[in-house]
């Protein structure tokens, strides 16, 4: 049986899922699966869904809410994702508190339901039932933010368990945990099917 091509496209603001999109891509060819890397806010033109055997959306989460040129992109496509086997890489800072190991129970089960919230906010915007959902941890990259952004960052930085010292940047994302769900997914697709039954990894 020949290896899928995987198609990976992401919705970015700051960059950050930019380069968990590439990391994921990236995997995907060092197992041998060919993938395909796509902007959606520029290359939204060149992407055909019936050139992919799966796929893999990925978006950053802003003010509650994942970028609307995603949600845009999987209303208009709904139909050929339902028929795919798919996955939904959703980035936000409510997962970095989630995996914060100085957490109480009680505050990473909050970060949790945030996390879950945003998601099933986006499932039920959308109507699309991604086969795999994996909540990856974002970023703070304040260098990057103009002084308002910086100051809303900040403070929902402080509520999300996020750090305040604005005078660096900070990487939460957990790259060896992104590289063996990924390696999960290969290993299905190896197998010629798409995962039985939608699962949200943690």
């Amino acid at each position: 049986m020949s290896q899928p091509v995987v198609g990976v496209i992401y919705s970015t603001r700051e960059g950050h899922t930019a380069k968990i999109a590439a990391r994921i891509a990236s995997k995907f060819h060092s197992l041998g699966f060919p993938a395909g890397l796509f902007n959606l806010k520029v290359e939204s033109a060149l992407i055909d869904l019936t050139s992919f055997q799966a796929v893999v959306l990925a978006a950053s989460v802003h003010a509650g809410h994942h970028e609307p040129e995603m949600v845009e992109f999987v209303r208009k496509h709904i139909a050929q994702l339902e028929h795919l086997p798919t996955s939904f890489v959703s980035v936000t800072l409510s997962e970095a508190g989630a995996e914060r190991s100085d957490a109480t129970q009680e505050q990473r089960a909050g970060f949790e339901a945030d996390v879950h919230r945003v998601i099933d906010a986006f499932l039920k915007e959308t109507g699309w039932h991604p086969k795999h959902i994996k909540p990856v941890a974002g970023a703070l990259p304040y260098s990057k933010y103009n002084f308002l952004v910086r100051f809303i960052m900040k403070r929902i930085a402080r509520k999300s368990g996020g750090d305040t010292d604005t005078s660096r940047d900070y990487d939460y994302t957990d790259w060896d945990g992104l590289d063996n769900f990924v390696g999960e997914l290969a290993e299905e697709f190896s197998r010629g099917g798409a995962p039985p039954i939608l699962s949200l990894e943690s």
